[in-house]
Order: C-alpha cells, then sequence, then structure tokens
C-alpha cells in the first residue's frame, strides 16, 4: 500500500497541489500537515504515518524536503523505515529506496537540503541582526581623521582632495560632521 506524506511550512501555504500530486501517485491514505520541516518536533501527521506503515508498504512523498531538511532528520526517518522494511518514494526525484540507484540520491539530495536550510538560517539569522541595528555595514573606506588632521594644518579643500583622492562632496560631510559633533 502507499502512504502519502505533505507538509508545507507556513499555515498561509496549501498542500493541495502536493496532495493532488500524492492521489495521482497512487496513494489512498494521505496525511499532511503545516509545520516546519527543519526539525521533528511537532510534526504528529509524519509519526502516527511512521507508526501505521506495515512491511512492504511505501511513504511517499513529492520531494525529499517534504521529508526533512537535515541529514540527521532524513537518516532517522529512513532507519524507521527500513526496520519496517518500507520503501520510500518521490514522485518530483529519482527516488525509490527499494533500489540501489534510489537510496545513493536520497543520501546526496538530504545534503543539499540541509545546505539549504542551514544558508536559509544564516540569512534569518543576518536578518534579524540587521532589524536590531547591530549590522556593521561595508568597512569603512574614507580615511576620516587624515582630512581632519589636513584640515587642522590649514590645508585647503583642493589639497585634502588631492593628497587623500576623497571627492569634494565626501570632504565636506566629513569636516561638516567633525564640526556637528564639536556643537553637539
Amino acid at each position: 500500500m502507499r502512504y502519502g506524506y505533505a507538509r508545507v511550512s507556513t499555515t498561509d501555504q496549501s498542500l493541495e497541489l502536493q496532495e493532488e500530486t500524492l492521489r495521482k501517485a497512487g496513494c489512498e491514505i494521505i496525511r499532511g500537515e503545516k509545520v516546519s520541516g527543519s526539525s521533528r518536533t511537532g510534526r504528529n501527521e509524519l509519526d502516527i504515518l511512521l507508526q501505521f506503515l506495515r512491511p512492504g508498504d511505501s511513504l511517499v512523498v513529492t520531494r525529499i524536503d517534504r521529508l526533512a531538511r537535515s541529514i540527521s532528520d532524513l537518516q532517522d526517518i529512513m532507519r524507521t523505515l527500513e526496520q519496517k522494511n518500507v520503501s520510500l518514494i518521490c514522485t518530483e526525484q529519482p527516488i525509490d529506496t527499494s533500489n540501489a540507484i534510489g537510496k545513493a540520491f536520497l543520501n546526496m539530495l538530504g545534503v543539499f537540503a540541509q545546505f539549504e536550510n542551514e544558508l536559509r538560517r544564516e540569512r534569518q539569522l543576518e536578518g534579524i541582526a540587521k532589524a536590531k541595528g547591530v549590522y556593521k555595514g561595508r568597512k569603512q573606506m574614507l580615511d576620516h581623521d587624515r582630512v581632519k588632521v589636513l584640515k587642522a594644518q590649514g590645508r585647503g579643500v583642493a589639497e585634502i582632495m588631492r593628497q587623500t583622492g576623497i571627492s569634494k562632496t565626501h570632504v565636506y560631510c566629513i569636516l561638516n560632521h567633525n564640526s556637528e559633533q564639536n556643537y553637539a
């Protein structure tokens, strides 16, 4: 018997396309849930399916990232399936763990799913840091101190521009910023 599992990450996403694909793949029973795939925690429908599967059954998903986003979770799920003599089939990827090629391809895709998850997490952390004002931005390219020293030595803007390679606008910005701090 073929059992389908569909998952989306957020409640505003729809399971309909996955469920339709799973029905076309011959799944009579389909369990779906709207929960993050980065952890097994809270994935009750998957747990129910894993307990229900019997030897000779197949668990069908549309893509491997619908099942697991980390290598460790994927390996745990695969150990459970192997112990129960259940195969995993992905409709949109050439995975069928009833053969060696399918098992090898599954492991490769698992590595990519984890890599994608880690990249997404890094981008989220960068966005959070920016939102909190922690983001530093790129390193300052203009030598503010040198501009100030040259001005203090009595050099004019044109001379400061020649010696530093800084535009007239930036020289004035640096000097005006300095004078505003002195008045504060």
